[in-house]
C-alpha cells in the first residue's frame, strides 16, 4: 500500500481555474507542470475527437517528464473548446479573434466539449468528456465592445469567460458548469476514484 507522503498528483496544467475547481472537490495538486504541445487541431478533425486529443497528450507529454521517481504520480490534464458546430473556434489571442466569436455566438446555441485524463502510476490512462450546450442572447454591439474593454477574453477558448461578466450573456445552459470554464468536476472526480488516487 502506497502511503499518502508518496502520493502525488501532478496537473498538466497552468490555468489557475483548473486548480480552484479542483480545490472544490478537496484536491490540491502536489505540483504544477504545463504541457507545452502543439494544440494546432488536425485537418478535419472533429472537436470531440480533438479535446480528447489534447487531454491525452497533455497527460501523455508530462508522464514522461516525470519519470523516475520513487513517488506514486497520478497526472491530470485537462482541454476545453468551444464548438459551433462542427467548427473549432479559436483561443482568442487579439480583438479581431474574441469580436469574431462573440458575433458568431450571439443569439445562438454552442457547444462546450471539456476533456480530462488521468494518467495513473501503473500506466492506465483514464479519459472523459463532457458536452455543455450553452445558448446565449442576442448581443448589442456596446454589450460586444465592453466585454471586448474588459479583457477577460484573452486567451480564453471561444472569446469568453463564463466565469466572469460573460455570463450574464448566458440565456440557457444544459451540462457542466464547471466543464465550461475548464474542469468537468463530476467526471474529474470519478476519474481520480477509478484511478485508485480518491477514495
Amino acid at each position: 500500500m502506497t502511503g499518502p507522503e508518496t502520493r502525488q498528483l501532478i496537473l498538466a496544467s497552468a490555468s489557475p481555474r483548473r486548480r480552484d475547481l479542483l480545490a472544490r472537490i478537496g484536491v490540491t495538486p502536489t505540483a504544477i507542470i504545463p504541457a507545452d504541445i502543439d494544440e494546432t487541431p488536425h485537418k478535419g478533425e472533429l472537436p470531440a475527437r480533438y479535446v480528447a486529443r489534447m487531454a491525452l497528450e497533455k497527460a501523455q507529454a508530462v508522464a514522461a517528464q516525470s519519470q523516475g521517481s520513487d513517488a506514486q504520480r497520478w497526472i491530470l490534464s485537462g482541454d476545453t473548446v468551444v464548438a459551433a458546430g462542427r467548427r473549432i473556434l479559436p483561443k482568442t489571442e487579439d480583438e479581431t479573434a474574441a469580436r469574431d466569436c462573440l458575433k458568431l455566438l450571439s443569439g445562438r446555441r454552442h457547444r462546450v466539449l471539456s476533456a480530462i485524463c488521468v494518467h495513473c502510476p501503473d500506466g492506465r490512462q483514464l479519459q472523459r468528456t463532457s458536452e455543455t450546450i450553452v445558448r446565449f442572447k442576442r448581443l448589442t454591439t456596446g454589450e460586444i465592445d465592453a466585454y471586448i474593454a474588459s479583457d477577460e477574453w484573452r486567451g480564453k477558448a471561444g472569446g469568453y469567460a463564463i466565469q466572469g461578466c460573460a455570463e450574464a450573456f448566458v440565456a440557457w445552459l444544459g451540462g457542466s458548469h464547471s466543464g465550461v470554464i475548464g474542469l468537468p468536476l463530476l467526471e474529474t472526480r470519478n476519474a481520480l476514484i477509478s484511478s485508485g488516487y480518491l477514495s
